[in-house]
Parts: structure tokens; sequence; C-alpha cells
């Protein structure tokens, strides 16, 4: 293992999207160069993992100084939390260049840009450099919704990019305020992620830059109430593109909740974490409920997503061990159950020119395979035993009971919306009537079947056998929850001082 394989992953793809857009390459030249490059950040990642210590601290460290009077530096690490979320991409992108190949040279230039720059915001162990990473992923992303979406792509892609860019700022207000409290109460400059876990902060502009931050990661999972922009901007956006914003970019939120907020704003963390929680549920319940009444798939596929991004996002908020494990491997489970059945979406929309429920009907007669593979991405999402759905979505709730018992309920009682709305659209699709729509629907092709072939493998193998999943997250998710409990202890003082302040009072009187 070379020493700088971290920025390997994150340059060689930037670089080389940079490299297409100012270069007269065709597009047969530039699927092929994001082919090659995502198959090396694949080849990179498996190597990552097997390598992999099961600590807790970061590893495969890199640190070069890039503005010393200021403690900003370009600093890389992961750990188990962090692991996961970058072999996420680097498993599932490259069934994109092997599955879509008309798209322009743009189209794949933007994409490998994005893939660099996700890669780097879940290695970023700067806030400053997290934060331009987290910008930088936002272009490519306004660019190929708004070039290549559907007919109504300019409205939603103008809705995505204010919702983000106000998210964005909060947080680089946030970001400025730690860092300026870090060098109030240690007399130097520093915007190290590992380092901030020292601040002491408390007060109104601790609660406000908290909530600046959540804002900004709540947008992007995205959290009831900010999720609005997410149905048009999926259901518009090319494949690929909602592809990437709910495989892996949606997880980037919830993992800076994770890497940022709890260990940084441990205290106002503890103190709202039940208020989130019942916002996680809401989103749940709301979002499962909406999908139900969908007759676009697509757009069914986008609220099911929202819906299960908010059990994912409960499971931080609980804080403890089960529920926080659970959530790192859900990333993982729904990246590779939705992010399946998104890009099967694409390609029914592809083949038949519809992505209305009712003018489908019998591909299951045609098209065996294909219903095969939609079928075991599908019973993951929903959380079948067996598949890699249950094992994160079992650890979660048990969490969210320990938590609170009716968190836990409503939880759990919630995916039960999921089975419902997922077997019925299946039945409708597969095994109703076959509709002219869907006469002579073609099987995967030997290449479309090999390439989600290891995917549906993955997700029954995390099913069988978690094991290996969960014994190099569970450190590094013991660590994070140190700082949480020690939050939780400082909020409890605080409200039990509160409480005799109160009580001293009332005595007075």
């Amino acid at each position: 293992m070379f020493e700088h394989v971290l920025s390997v992953m994150i340059f060689l793809p930037i670089v080389a999207g940079l490299v297409l857009l100012l270069t007269p390459a065709g597009k047969g030249i530039a699927r092929l160069t994001g082919g090659v490059i995502s198959f090396a950040g694949l080849v990179l990642g498996i190597d990552i993992f097997f390598k992999f210590k099961n600590q807790g601290p970061l590893q495969f460290v890199e640190n070069i100084p890039m503005i010393p009077s200021l403690g900003i530096n370009y600093s890389l690490g992961i750990d188990g939390i962090s692991l996961f979320i970058l072999l996420a991409g680097a498993v599932l992108l490259p069934m994109v260049y092997l599955l879509f190949t008309t798209k322009s040279k743009g189209y794949y230039a933007n994409l490998l840009i994005v893939q660099g720059a996700m890669a780097g915001a879940v290695c970023a162990a700067d806030m400053i450099l997290f934060y331009v990473f987290w910008e930088v992923m936002l272009l490519p992303v306004f660019f190929m919704l708004g070039l290549w979406g559907g007919e109504s792509r300019i409205p939603a892609t103008i809705k995505i990019t204010i919702y983000t860019i106000a998210g964005s700022l909060l947080m680089l207000l946030g970001i400025i305020y730690t860092g300026v409290s870090y060098h109030a109460q240690f007399g130097e400059w520093s915007f190290n992620i590992v380092q901030m876990t020292q601040l002491q902060m408390a007060g109104p502009v601790a609660v406000l830059a908290f909530f600046g931050f959540m804002i900004a990661f709540a947008i992007k999972i995205p959290l009831f109430p900010f999720h609005t922009w997410l149905p048009d901007a999926y259901t518009e956006a090319p494949t690929a593109t909602t592809f990437v914003l709910s495989a892996i970019m949606a997880k980037i939120g919830v993992y800076a909740v994770i890497r940022l907020v709890v260990p940084i704003f441990d205290g106002e963390f503890a103190r709202y974490a039940l208020l989130l929680a019942y916002s996680g549920v809401i989103g749940m319940m709301y979002c499962g409920i909406t999908a139900i009444a969908q007759k676009d798939f697509k757009r069914m596929f986008a609220f099911s997503s929202a819906s299960h991004m908010g059990v994912i996002a409960l499971g931080v908020f609980c804080m403890n061990l089960q529920a926080l494990t659970g959530s790192v491997f859900q990333i993982v489970a729904h990246a590779t159950s939705t992010g399946v059945l998104f890009l099967f979406a694409g390609i029914l929309e592809d083949r038949v020119k519809t992505r209305k429920i009712a003018d489908l009907g019998g591909i299951a007669y045609t098209a065996p395979v294909f219903a095969l593979f939609f079928a075991i991405a599908m019973l993951a999402s929903v959380g079948l035993p067996g598949t890699s759905g249950f094992i994160g979505e079992f650890l979660i709730i048990l969490g969210a009971i320990k938590f609170n018992v009716l968190i836990g309920v409503l939880a759990g009682t919630t995916l039960i919306i999921g089975v419902c709305y997922m077997l019925w659209m299946f039945q409708r699709v597969f095994f109703e009537k076959t509709k002219p729509a869907s006469e002579g629907f073609k099987d995967l092709t030997l290449t479309e079947g090999l390439t989600f072939l290891p995917v549906i493998l993955l997700i029954i193998f995390m099913g069988l056998y978690p094991q290996p999943f969960l014994e190099k997250i569970e450190p590094a998710a013991q660590l994070h929850l140190a700082a949480a409990d020690a939050g939780k202890t400082i909020a409890l003082a605080d409200n039990t001082h509160a409480l005799v302040q109160g009580s001293t009072v009332e005595t007075q009187k």
C-alpha cells in the first residue's frame, strides 16, 4: 500500500474529469476513461478494506500544512465509519459506466469530478478541507441535472442549488465560529476535526452554530422538513445522477453528522437528540405514506429513499452503540439496495419509455433475471431477513427502543409502510397482465447481468454474514459515542443546575 492512497482516490477522478472537459475527446473515450478510473478506485478501495485495522482512530493519515498561520492543513484519514462510505462509492460507481453508454463527454467528466469530491469529503480530517470538497460536490450535480435532466430539470436544479448553498453558508459560519473558539480557548489556530473535539462550547452562539451544521447536513440527507427538494431532483435527474445523490451523497450528510456534530457539539447534540429523533421518525412516516400515492415508479423510489434515510439518521440520533453501528451498516445496505433499484428504474425507463406504474405489467414473464435481481434489491430495501437491509434496521430499531420506547415503536411500525408500497408496485409491474408498453421487454444482457451480480451477491452476503463489516465499524462507533456520553453528562449537569436555580428562586419567593 503506497503512502498517498487516499489522495489518489480523490484526485485521480477529479483531474481526469477536468482533462476530459478541456480536451476534444469523444464520448466513447470519456466513458472508457471513467470506467477505467472508477475500476481503479474499486481496486484501491478493496485493498484498503482488507488492510484496514479494526481500531477506532484514523488510519491511512496524510497531513500537509497549507496555511500554517491559520491552522489549515491538507489532512486526510479514515476510520471504520468513513471506510464504508468510501467503499460504497468505490463499489457502485463503476456500474454507471457499464450500464449507461449513450451520455455525452461532459456528463462522464462531471461524474468523475463528483466521484473525487465525494471521496474527499469522506476522507477530510480538516474542517476547511471538508467544506471545500462539500461545495465541489454540488457543481457537477448542478450541471448533470441542469443540462441532461428531464423536462422540469430547470426548476429542480434551482431548488436543489438554493437549498444546498443556503445550508453550506450556515455551515461555513459554524466552521468559522469553531475555529475562533479554538483559538480563544487554546491560543492557536486549528481546524483539525480531531482537535476540535477538545472544545468546550456553550451558550446561545454555540446553539446557533450547532443548528447551522445540522441544517446543512439535514438538507443533504434529506431530513424532514428539509426534504422538499428531493422528489423533483431525484425524478428529473438522469438515472446516474439520481443514483449518485441517493446511494452516496445523501450518506455523506449522515456521515458529516457523525464526524462533525456528535463529537464537537456533544452537549448541544445530547440536548436536542430527542427532537432530532422525532424529526427522523416523522420523515420516515411522511415520506413512506407519500410514496404509496405515487404513480411514477422513479418518484416512488425517491420518497422511499428519503424514508429510509430517516431510519439511518434516527440511528445516529439515538446515541448508543447498537443504533450507531446499525446506521453505518445500513448506509452500505441502503446504498446497494436503493442505488440498484434506481439503476433498474433507469433501465425500465429506457426500454419502455414510461415511468407510470399503471402502464406496466408482466415483466417477470419475459425478463426473469431482471425480475429476480429487482426482487432481491427490493426485499433488501424493505429489510427482509437474510438480506443486508435487515441487519442494519434491526440494530437501529433495537437502539431506538433503548433510547426511547415510543420512538422505537413508531420507527418499527413505519417500516411496514415500505413493505406495502414496494410489494404493491412489484406485483403490478412484474406479475399483472402484460401491458402494451412492456410487451417484448428484453431481459438483462450478459454485460448488464454481470454488472449487477456482484452487488446482488454482496446484498445477500451482508445479510447472512455481517460480522466482517460490524467488527470494523464498532471501534470507531465506540470512540464517537464516548464524546456523546460526555455531552450527555454536560447536558444533565446544566439541566440539574437550572432546576436547582429554579427551586432556589421559588424558595426565596
